[in-house]
């Protein structure tokens, strides 16, 4: 798959998750984080209110850090993939 191909593909993949109106799962929802932020060069420091919440969110960065940015979107891709292909 080319750059361009994964990038549009990353960013369908996104549009899907911002779409979806119901609530995922918490699990779900930091490793979709993590591989968002890994995949956009996106550092800046988790900002919830709750300190544990930030802390998960640091956890979940940092079991992701020796990826690179194209395999954060393809991961991210897979996530979304699978998620709405067993969710029925």
């Amino acid at each position: 798959m080319t750059s361009k191909e994964l990038d549009i593909e990353f960013k369908d993949a996104v549009d899907r998750v911002n779409d979806h109106t119901e609530p995922f799962p918490a699990d779900f929802l930091l490793r979709l984080y993590a591989y968002f932020k890994k995949a956009t060069n996106n550092y800046d420091r988790p900002s919830s209110r709750k300190p544990i919440i930030n802390a998960f969110k640091a956890n979940a960065l940092f079991q992701i850090k020796d990826i690179s940015k194209d395999e954060a979107k393809q991961e991210y891709i897979n996530l979304v993939t699978n998620y709405f292909l067993y969710r029925k």
